[in-house]
């Protein structure tokens, strides 16, 4: 299916460290050279690899020891030297993003061996420390795991020319790349000159034990490293990676970015029988890179629920710009699309090819195809019948398969201790020996490969469970009942004296004395009874409170007590439920209340009279408002005997009914009336509150110059309605802004206005003008002392007959902005800056404003500050 990939998707990234952590793998071969005697002479090839980078070199010469297998006692040492030292590199090619560097050195170490025939053969070990550091697959600190590398020659004792061997030698290529999250494959496949059966699994990676540079290597048998949780030994990259038995290929999809040791066993089987095990031990990294390639489902689609399939890339990368699907219909041209997602519905079910290709037509361009199998209409499902321990419970199959048929079943009966608890019939049996909740899993797979699995829960008890309606009931001797109760099983009532329909759920009793009635449920063996006591009797006993009296709109709560089964008030409209034995009653008035209670045919009725006595009536009077520290008297009426007020402090007289109120805020009064000899003691209340209205705030204006015959606007604020007075000057002295013009021949001249809100209440403010006979002018004093005493503290200019103050600016004597001011509001410079005081000396100051004509006046000067 691959077109251009099969030599990129994968590879090995090899890590190492300065300080002897510099081992990333190695393997140990061999071949028979000759035999004398019983003498067998080997060429022994240990092979090491390490980081290219990696300041540390590998060791010349090695420590070799050879232990006799069975009772792991040294044999023989010996000390190799280097025979070559090569570089490998990987390239990768144009279709990658993010290649990660591969490249290490490689050391191997040739040399003869010759040994004694021996029973159980011999283990050839090299080892030393360290690996490389920060591997994602082992527990840290990686540094300080070691390596060993091993390699069997077989013996004699089930396989006579077992020594006669030449060792499987892997012959994968060293340097390749693997990007995380793609698919890979890469061979750990290997050759066996004696034509010996080879298979292959993963193992464990084995530490070193014997210090740094051992001599001589440790003996077997050898420690496993610890690996990190979800890897293992037999899981060294993660479920998504497997080997293939037979040939050593691992394949999967890799994990994520880091470094794996990974080591490969591969056995040699000579007459079904196994001599002798080689391994291969390799550090692989997995780097963040992004491959143009294109993956489906592996083992195909397909669609058991309807016609319609949704497609994608399982291996997305930045380096795909486009795709090209084509579904595989036969029957049309139109299958096709360019989504980077596709949907597409089938006419019919069937097997059907799609196949996708990245990239069409441009560099880097990828395919593959997978199979589509669309046959809707599989509904699994399975129901269970029997509910107790230790009696078979039935599952069965009720599975649909619209398209072919079912041909797979198997129940998982969800028990956790037992590995047995399965069964792969179509609707077995199985006997729960505890109580308890499982859930029970069912697989099932039909001959056109739809497969599902469902889950349902299943509770075990020791017994049948029966739910009863009631347990104890009471009946009027004249009366028919009807039981009721559920459970699973048999039924069967007990005794049979005055009943009909006893192996009934919901049997009819009609007994004349109390009788208990037993039910049993029989689920196939499995038992379980109740019962419910069914009392008789002939009579209704029922008891009221006495009679009562209450004051008007007072509550009372009626009591009565009774064996009764329903029970009644009447009349109901003043009763909160009348339903109850205990109502809330709000008699209006005088009423006699009446219960009746029944058992079926058997009732009797009781009565309680309450008495309604009204209490005083009482009327505070209206409501008023009353201005700002005014009063008002209030006129309250009640025929009650004795009365009170409330917030005497603001009455004039609190013993009498028409007091004068005096409030500084709004206050509510209320007026609490009583007559005792009515036969009432509670008050009647009534409330009459008086609103003080809000303070009438007038103002005139701030006082200002004006110029002789020229108008000036006048405004108040603070009501509704205005009087200004004296009239002289004005043209209009009852409007809120009257304009004033003055002869000058005042030269001041005081307004007062009387402001009043739409109560009419009122308050009063004024004005003064100062009178120039001149124009429009701005007045600059020549010096101001800011020491506090309230006389000339401000400097500011005076206007008059200005409309606008465009600013007025003080700064120092290099023309620095010491203040400005845009307002005529009484503000000025108070000799400070950001709250500094200033030392005497001379400032100087400019103002530009617009009078009432439209004419700019600008102006400049000194002033002197004195302190």
């Amino acid at each position: 299916m691959k077109t251009k990939f099969l030599g990129l998707i994968i590879g090995i990234l090899l890590s190492l460290s300065i300080y002897a952590n510099h081992i990333v793998g190695g393997e140990m071969w061999y071949t028979f050279v000759s035999q004398a005697g019983g003498i067998y002479t080997y060429s022994v090839t240990v092979k090491l690899f390490k980081d290219f980078t990696s300041g540390t070199a590998l060791d010349n010469p090695i420590n070799i020891a050879v232990y006799a297998k069975g009772s792991n006692t040294l044999i023989h040492t010996q000390v190799v030297s280097q025979n070559s030292l090569s570089t490998l590199t990987a390239t990768p090619g144009p279709c990658i993003i993010n290649p990660p560097l591969v490249s290490y050195q490689v050391g191997l170490y040739t040399f003869s061996l010759s040994l004694p025939a021996s029973q159980f053969g011999y283990t050839i070990a090299w080892a030393r420390c360290c690996r490389v550091s920060s591997i994602t697959n082992i527990s840290p600190p990686s540094s300080n795991f070691g390596a060993t590398y091993t390699a069997e020659i077989p013996g004699n004792f089930s396989e006579p020319t077992g020594p006669v061997n030449n060792s499987a030698k892997f012959l994968g290529i060293d340097t390749v790349i693997i990007c995380a999250g793609y698919p890979f494959t890469y061979n750990f496949g290997a050759k066996d000159p004696d034509d010996d059966k080879l298979t292959y699994e993963f193992c464990e990676a084995y530490t070193n034990t014997g210090g740094t540079i051992p001599n001589p290597p440790a003996p077997p048998p050898y420690n496993a490293l610890s690996y990190n949780f979800p890897y293992s030994g037999a899981s060294p990259m993660g479920s998504t990676v497997k080997i293939d038995v037979a040939s050593g290929m691992i394949s999967g999809i890799a994990p994520a970015a880091g470094i794996y040791v990974v080591t490969v066993c591969v056995k040699e089987w000579r007459n079904g029988e196994l001599i002798a095990t080689q391994r291969k031990d390799l550090q692989i990294k997995v780097a963040d890179c992004d491959v143009a390639t294109v993956t489906l489902e592996p083992a195909g689609y397909i669609n058991c629920n309807n016609l319609t399939m949704t497609f994608s890339n399982l291996s997305p990368s930045a380096l795909i710009n486009n795709y090209f699907w084509d579904f595989g219909d036969l029957a049309t041209l139109a299958d096709t699309s360019r989504s980077n997602i596709p949907s597409y519905t089938y006419p019919d079910t069937g097997i059907y090819t799609v196949k996708v290709v990245a990239n069409r037509n441009q560099p880097c361009s990828d395919s593959t195809t997978a199979q589509v199998k669309v046959y809707p209409g599989f509904f699994p499902d399975f129901d269970i019948t029997g509910i107790c321990m230790n009696v078979p419970i039935q599952f069965t199959d009720r599975t649909i398969a619209t398209y072919g048929s079912v041909n797979f079943w198997r129940y998982d009966f969800g028990v956790a201790s037992i590995l047995s608890d399965t069964s792969r019939l179509q609707s077995p049996q199985y006997t729960y020996l505890n109580i308890g909740s499982y859930t029970a899993e069912f697989i099932v797979r039909s001959t056109k490969g739809c497969r599902d699995t469902i889950y349902k829960p299943v509770t075990v008890i020791d017994k049948p469970p029966i739910l009863m309606a009631f347990r104890d009931t009471l009946i009027c001797n004249v009366d028919t009942i009807q039981l009721s109760t559920s459970g699973s099983g048999a039924i069967s009532w007990t005794p049979n004296y005055n009943i009909l329909n006893s192996t009934s759920a919901t049997p009819f009793v009609f007994p004349k004395t109390t009788t208990w009635y037993t039910v049993e449920f029989n689920e196939n063996g499995c038992r379980n009874i109740d019962s419910v006591r069914v009392r008789v009797v002939s009579r209704v006993n029922l008891s009221t409170s006495n009679d009562t009296s209450i004051c008007a709109t007072d509550p009372v709560q009626l009591f009565a007590n009774t064996d009764g089964l329903q029970y009644a008030w009447s009349p109901d409209p003043s009763l909160s439920n009348p339903n109850i034995l205990n109502p809330i009653a709000t008699p209006t008035s005088t009423t006699t209340y009446q219960i009746t209670s029944r058992i079926g045919g058997c009732n009797t009725t009781e009565s309680v009279v309450i008495t309604v006595i009204p209490k005083p009536i009482v009327n505070a009077g209206n409501d008023v408002d009353i201005c700002y520290q005014s009063t008002t008297q209030l006129n309250a009426q009640t025929n009650g005997t004795a009365f009170t007020w409330s917030n005497t402090s603001s009455l004039s007289d609190a013993t009498v009914l028409n007091p004068i109120a005096s409030p500084a805020a709004t206050t509510s009064y209320i007026l609490a009336a009583t007559d005792i000899s009515s036969g009432c003691p509670k008050p009647s209340y009534d409330t009459v509150t008086v609103t003080v209205l809000p303070k009438v705030n007038a103002f005139a204006g701030n006082d200002s110059s004006i110029i002789a015959s020229l108008p000036f606007q006048l405004k108040a604020t603070g009501g509704v309605n205005y009087q200004w007075s004296p009239a002289t000057g004005l043209n209009n002295p009852n409007i809120q802004g009257p304009i004033a013009m003055l002869d000058g021949n005042q030269e001041f001249v005081t307004y007062m206005v009387t402001v009043k809100d739409q109560a009419g209440c009122f308050d009063t403010a004024s004005i003064s003008l100062h009178v120039f006979k001149t124009g429009p002018e701005i007045f600059v004093p020549t010096g101001f002392t800011p020491n506090g005493d309230g006389r000339n503290d401000v400097f500011r200019p005076i206007y008059v007959g200005m409309k606008t103050i465009d600013y007025f600016s003080v700064y120092n004597r290099w023309g620095g902005l010491l203040y400005s001011h845009k307002l005529d509001d009484g503000q000025g410079w108070n000799g400070t800056i950001k709250g500094v005081k200033q030392n005497t000396g001379t400032f100087i100051w400019m103002v530009k404003a617009t009078d009432i004509l439209g004419n700019v006046h600008f102006k400049k000067g000194t002033v002197l500050l004195a302190r």
